[in-house]
């Protein structure tokens, strides 16, 4: 049996800590939640989360292990997914796709793009 209850830290790989936080935070509008280094087998590294206001997971940006930055996904919700397109969509340097799902069992969602590639997708919280 697991002993695992949650997700709640999802990773991105990143080429530049310090740029990831700058368009989480000053773009996308979320939160530094931690910075600290440590060390890493006799080297120091950084960790780094952001997260929207109010979420309980957060999202490391950590440097590429072994290979190139980006690739990565995740899903946040919103309770105003048209609000939130608009919004984004008024945001230099954001790249924001189109509306798709919606219908049946598929919530109705958009994706983002960050500049290392990696994907936030912003989903429609489902009511109630």
């Amino acid at each position: 049996m697991t002993t695992v209850t949650s997700i709640g830290t999802a990773m991105f790989s990143v080429a530049d800590q310090d740029a990831a936080i700058a368009f989480y935070t000053q773009k996308l509008g979320w939160e530094l939640r931690s910075e600290a280094t440590f060390d890493a087998g006799g080297q120091e590294a950084r960790w780094v989360e952001v997260a929207p206001p109010g979420s309980a997971a957060v999202l490391a940006l950590n440097p590429p292990m072994g290979g190139e930055p980006g690739g990565g996904s995740i899903g946040v919700e919103s309770a105003d997914i048209e609000a939130e397109h608009e919004h984004l969509s008024r945001v230099d340097g954001v790249q924001v796709g189109d509306f798709m799902g919606g219908e049946g069992p598929v919530p109705k969602m958009f994706s983002v793009k960050d500049p290392d590639g990696n994907w936030i997708w912003i989903v429609e919280r489902a009511a109630g």
